[in-house]
């Protein structure tokens, strides 16, 4: 927690600040701030990000996952994750709402704001980050035990003949396997089991949590155990007769003689698994030096072979000699930098669940409908409505049944890559006009489902009105429909967002606005593009 003098202090370093000091998170015994509240300065109020933890609850205890709203951080750690250079991120975010000069605002800020408190607090590690206390030290040695009991039964089997093969392999293979999946299995028992014993505050957990540097393995090997060392994808193979070194006697396929290490590196390594470690790091450093031209060399093939294919004014993509690569870019003619993740909530919804969600019955509506909306009473068994109600009923129903079936494949994956987040213009929408969640909304089915219709008309990727355009149109186009046609239908619309004509117009007004805008630009060079993705 800050004292005032440290807010005061880091307010400066705030771009932009409007010189008000953000009430207090704590006001007795003494006014303290979070470390949130002071991030959530810089943080755009057009940013909402929802990543929800491992355990799904919401207000996590460990503050695992994410919540940011209209630019507040709720819970959860800013990592690379979500400010790194990742799809979904917040800088992806607020790119696409507030173009470069938001996004540049937004990294600057950051800088800035995080500099200055590392200057203030600072952050190094030293050898007591990684000092496991004495329990740990004894379970590790109990699973380290246990794997190589594990590995001595298997050699006796294999000495009196009694292990059987696996499918595919002889005998010796049957064994090197079994015996790398329990030494394996040490290594990640012992890892984990150390890494449940470090304090949050510990400099090595923190920065293999937030994704700065080094990760669980490296902390494992650090306090537990170092683990097998792996030489072309083997245990360290015999270099003299029938062994490795001379240390050992011959015919010794236990651990230790075939490079398992079982010190850490803060207890110290054995000169025989110092030699070991060596041998499995000289043929890394190798590796690393033959990959690093391999791959240059692949990647500037990529390029010359597709260096010259670009996005057309006609939605093609083309080479120099204006031969048709793909008709569409990308198969939908989308610049791939408006395309996120959103989840598509109508596929795993039980079929009450789903009617209670979106069917509204003008014949005997609901107690909320009279209660909570403008013109309940006047609208009740309303005929022109209930048949425009009941289309958009049959439209969801067909559109569930179709994304079902093509969504197939990936199961009950309701998370979708597609253009323009909805739920932010939402959200942004409800912010400009106001609207408060206890609202009426003032709008009527006829105005919400035939705009939404004429809207989704208007969006074409593939135009013409021959048979095979309508088709392709509709293939591209069917997700993205189905999306906007279950978030912006009538009940979600009325009795969730309570939303106002004026609300509902600039919605519509922003999605088809930022529709035309997420065609990719003509003449982008999507072929360097793609070839420098790979690479």
């Amino acid at each position: 927690f800050l004292t005032k003098q440290q807010v005061m202090d880091q307010m400066l370093w705030v771009p932009n600040w409007d010189g008000i000091i953000p009430q207090p998170a704590i006001l007795k015994p003494q006014p303290r701030w979070t470390g949130k509240q002071i991030i959530s300065m810089v943080i755009p109020k057009e940013v909402s990000l929802h990543s929800a933890p491992d355990s799904k609850e919401d207000n996590p205890l460990k503050d695992e996952g994410l919540l940011i709203q209209s630019g507040h951080l709720m819970w959860g750690l800013l990592t690379k994750k979500y400010v790194g250079a990742a799809a979904g991120g917040i800088v992806h975010v607020s790119y696409n709402e507030l173009g470069p000069q938001g996004a540049m605002a937004f990294l600057n800020g950051v800088q800035q704001v995080v500099t200055h408190w590392l200057l203030q607090t600072g952050h190094s590690i030293g050898i007591g980050d990684t000092i496991p206390d004495k329990a740990t030290i004894e379970k590790v040695q109990v699973h380290i035990d246990e794997e190589k009991a594990e590995v001595a039964r298997l050699t006796a089997q294999a000495t009196a003949n009694e292990l059987e093969a696996l499918p595919g392999m002889n005998v010796r293979a049957t064994f090197e396997n079994k015996v790398s999946m329990a030494l394996n299995q040490a290594r990640d028992k012992a890892g984990t089991t150390t890494q449940k014993s470090l304090k949050d505050s510990n400099n090595a957990v923190t920065m293999a949590s937030s994704g700065s540097k080094g990760s669980s393995i490296n902390i494992s090997q650090m306090t537990a155990l170092v683990g097998q060392q792996i030489v072309e994808g083997k245990r360290i193979p015999f270099g003299f007769k029938y062994r490795t070194l001379p240390h050992f006697t011959k015919d010794d396929y236990s651990p230790e003689a075939r490079g398992f290490v079982e010190n850490s590196y803060l207890r110290g390594l054995t000169p025989s698994e110092f030699f070991f470690h060596a041998m499995a790091g000289r043929e890394g450093l190798i590796d690393t030096a033959v990959k690093t031209a391999e791959t240059g060399y692949i990647q500037r093939r990529l390029v010359k072979a597709l260096e010259d294919l670009s996005a057309r004014y006609d939605g093609t993509v083309r080479n120099s000699l204006g031969d048709v690569v793909q008709f569409l870019y990308g198969e939908d003619g989308l610049d791939a930098m408006c395309i996120e993740k959103q989840k598509l909530g109508i596929l795993n919804m039980s079929d009450s669940q789903f009617e209670k969600k979106y069917r509204l019955d003008l014949a005997n509506p609901p107690e909320w409908f009279k209660k909570d909306y403008e013109y309940g009473n006047e609208l009740t068994g309303d005929k022109p409505s209930m048949a425009l109600l009941d289309a958009e009923w049959d439209a969801l129903l067909s559109d569930r049944r179709v994304v079902r079936r093509i969504n197939k494949a990936k199961m009950n994956e309701e998370m979708m890559q597609l253009p323009l987040h909805i739920g932010r213009v939402i959200e942004s929408a409800k912010r400009v006009f106001n609207v408060k969640a206890n609202d009426r909304s003032n709008l009527r089915p006829s105005d919400v489902i035939v705009s939404i219709q004429d809207m989704l008309n208007k969006m074409k990727i593939v135009r013409g009105s021959d048979p095979i355009s309508l088709e392709a149109d509709a293939n591209a186009t069917i997700l993205w429909k189905a999306l906007v046609r279950s978030r912006l239908s009538f009940k979600e619309i009325v009795k969730d967002h309570r939303l106002n004509k004026l609300a509902f117009d600039h919605i519509l007004g922003e999605l088809l606005n930022r529709w035309d805008r997420a065609f990719v630009s003509p003449g982008e060079m999507v072929g360097v593009l793609a070839a420098q993705s790979i690479g």
